[in-house]
């Protein structure tokens, strides 16, 4: 049983907000499929990026972060492979032709599959988010209030719970704006482009990333 007091609680709630409501490459990628494939196509990239996320929550907890963290090598490794995966998905999305995600035509369930799978990709292979975790959680680590792997693990998953507040009204509305785009042929094409040229951004932003 963990024993926080009320300021603890109201600390970290305030946090978890503020970290939600930041503008990143998670809420990017979430955004972009939202704008390319309506509710459906943002609600699986969201899904994907909270799964992603609850495995670096995982990690953290049970110390296997700190390797990243303290190695200059593996942090390399991962983060060159979150590099060329991030490259290859913008330079399909730039190749697409417009039609994968329209108004007129329903998302598969192969294609939702897939956007799940790149967002729970595009979280793991990004070693800055593991690293984050190791540095914020310790934060809200209390001496006597429960093992410390529990207290990890619990306001970890707060994080995910206060997402899940914040982040389905932003694919909501994003769907609403963006849906006469994706009825005609024109926009829809631009809006692959837009979603390519994102993602390779998104790479090149992790490629400047130092430890």
């Amino acid at each position: 049983m963990l024993h926080y007091n009320l300021a603890h609680w109201s600390t970290f709630l305030v946090a978890a907000l503020l970290l939600d409501l930041a503008p990143g490459p998670d809420l990017a990628f979430i955004l972009g499929h939202t704008a390319r494939g309506g509710r459906r196509g943002g609600a699986a990239a969201m899904l994907g990026i909270w799964v992603g996320v609850l495995c670096h929550i995982t990690l953290a907890a049970v110390g296997l972060s700190a390797i990243i963290a303290a190695s200059a090598k593996a942090f390399a490794v991962v983060k060159w492979i979150g590099v060329a995966y991030l490259f290859w998905l913008g330079l399909q999305a730039l190749r697409a032709k417009g039609g994968s995600f329209t108004a007129q035509r329903p998302i598969s369930a192969a294609s939702l599959r897939r956007v799940f799978g790149q967002g729970i990709l595009v979280n793991l292979l990004n070693p800055k988010v593991a690293i984050f975790f190791l540095a914020f959680l310790p934060q809200f680590v209390v001496p006597g209030a429960g093992p410390i792997w529990l207290q990890l693990l619990v306001h970890g998953v707060l994080i995910i719970a206060v997402a899940a507040l914040i982040e389905p009204p932003l694919v909501f509305f994003g769907d609403r704006l963006t849906a006469k785009l994706r009825a005609s042929p024109g926009p829809a094409l631009w809006l692959d482009r837009a979603l390519g040229g994102m993602l390779i951004g998104l790479g090149a932003k992790l490629a400047a990333t130092q430890r």
